[in-house]
């Protein structure tokens, strides 16, 4: 019998994947521990770009592909989607199981998994609880992994208080940074010419990066909302 524990990380999408890279890396040097991935909600989509791809260009092991994208992105179809995450998660539970279950964030793809592996009582390590999400229902779901977790890893000082707050034994709480400040700092830095030439930009003139993260809990103001951001942007003459 194999020594090595094993760590199903569940991704549900290029954002997640992204900021786990340096931590499987790591996980990768360690002799007594295996990781597997759980690929899910995004990964696994055409219209986001079926970025499975990625993974398995990368050569990661993947324990399990748990399909659950429903059409669109109403109310509806995210609360399906969740239905369909939390059956196919745990038909994956029932052949097998890690022997942590390591979740990031607060997608609701990454809720349904962390809920299905409750009755298989697998423990969760939970990665960025802690935070706050103004105005988006994903703060709902953050905390809800909080609470289903075993032990956690926040980002700051900060949200570890706040998730002692919540009720979580501080012994269990073990604040280590943000990975993707791990990524930045591995990242190789382009040149102002590759950087036009890479991506067909023209920085003869200072650029201008906007982003806009709508409020789920308010989709009634979104029209609104960037109507007035494209309006500002029409005026600012950049």
């Amino acid at each position: 019998m194999s020594s090595r524990r094993t760590i199903g990380v569940v991704t549900v999408g290029r954002s997640d994947y992204g900021i786990y890279r340096p931590l499987l890396e790591a996980l990768d040097e360690a002799a007594d521990l295996e990781a597997q991935l759980l690929v899910s909600g995004m990964h696994l989509s055409e219209e986001h770009g079926l970025t499975v791809r990625q993974i398995e260009a990368d050569g990661r092991p993947i324990a399990g592909r748990i399909e659950m994208s429903a059409d669109g992105d109403s109310p509806q179809a995210i609360a399906e989607s969740m239905g369909r995450g939390m059956i196919g998660f745990g038909r994956l539970f029932a052949e097998w199981r890690p022997d942590i279950l390591m979740v990031l964030g607060d997608r609701y793809e990454t809720f349904a998994a962390a809920a299905a592996s409750l009755p298989f009582n697998i423990p969760i390590a939970h990665l960025h609880g802690g935070e706050a999400t103004f105005g988006a229902f994903d703060e709902a779901f953050r905390h809800s992994i909080s609470k289903m977790a075993h032990i956690h890893f926040p980002s700051t000082e900060l949200y570890g208080r706040r998730l002692v707050q919540l009720g979580e034994a501080p012994w269990r709480v073990h604040p280590t940074g943000a990975l993707a400040v791990d990524n930045i700092l591995r990242l190789p830095i382009l040149g102002r010419e590759e950087l036009e030439s890479r991506f067909g930009l023209d920085l003869s003139e200072p650029p201008l990066l906007v982003t806009h993260h709508p409020e789920t809990l308010s989709p009634e103001t979104v029209q609104a909302d960037c109507d007035a951001l494209m309006s500002a942007l029409r005026e600012s003459g950049l």
